[in-house]
């Protein structure tokens, strides 16, 4: 209990968080407004919308997805690398030796902030997008299938998943630049291009973790022959988090801090 306080203390005493809250809060609003606009000309002018995927709850929440959970997971990377920068978190071992706890503790406490937060903006971009929307767009939003609800529910736990592993990226590079450019250019970059290969590139997107994470949210965005489905995804991400996680305990338990 005293390592989870000194981590809350921490965690909202300090600019960064409530600065990245604000952040998600507004790309996650804001994007969701912003497809409920694009649904409504989409509705109007259906002849040049042709690439719109339509107004559902996974594009009315895509900001919170993808812009927000980035934000959330560069916030993940420096709550660790910042420290070992200033040198705070070499204090925080010698208060308590165990590092294992110090780290999952912080992992914990941020994921379940990020899980809290993005689960209340998954709610709150559907509500805002259904009131940019006209009747006629805004039709798809409502939440009646399994998949629809999955799109919701599993922000969080997507979230979640992402504060963990951008903690144990930090944890193993410990600088905040090298550990950024991972958490940052992995999905969004590397995974990209190996898409790029042809029927050889997809075989191998198949066992991507991001790629895998997505297939969770959304099994119907992306063209990937999955070798299981949405929930076999989510196992594989989270199978592939742990792997990272477990790494940096172990590498921090052996080094010097």
């Amino acid at each position: 209990m005293g390592v989870l306080a000194a981590e809350r203390i921490k965690l909202t005493s300090t600019r960064s968080p409530w600065w990245s809250a604000a952040i998600i809060v507004v790309l996650g609003l804001g994007f969701a407004a912003l497809m409920g606009w694009v649904a409504n000309q989409a509705i109007a002018d259906p002849e040049n919308s042709e690439g719109f995927p339509g107004l559902t709850p996974a594009t009315a929440a895509g900001g919170v997805t993808g812009f927000g959970v980035m934000v959330l997971m560069i916030m993940a990377a420096l709550v660790v690398t910042s420290e070992y920068r200033f040198g705070t978190l070499k204090t925080t071992f010698q208060a308590m030796p165990s590092r294992t706890k110090v780290i999952a503790t912080k992992a914990g406490l941020v994921g379940v902030f990020g899980a809290v937060l993005t689960s209340v903006l998954a709610f709150g971009a559907i509500f805002v997008a259904g009131l940019i929307a006209n009747t006629d767009a805004q039709a798809p939003l409502e939440l009646s299938t399994g998949e629809q609800w999955r799109a919701v529910y599993g922000i969080p736990i997507y979230a979640f998943l992402c504060v963990v592993l951008a903690i144990g990226v930090g944890t193993l590079v410990k600088q905040s630049a090298a550990a950024i450019s991972l958490v940052v250019l992995w999905p969004l970059l590397i995974e990209s291009l190996v898409g790029l290969f042809g029927n050889v590139g997809e075989k191998i997107t198949a066992f991507l973790p991001f790629a895998n994470a997505n297939h969770f949210m959304d099994e119907n965005a992306s063209s990937v022959d999955f070798h299981w489905g949405p929930w076999g995804s989510l196992i594989y991400f989270a199978v592939f988090v742990a792997v990272v996680f477990g790494a940096a305990i172990f590498v921090v338990n052996r080094r010097d801090a």
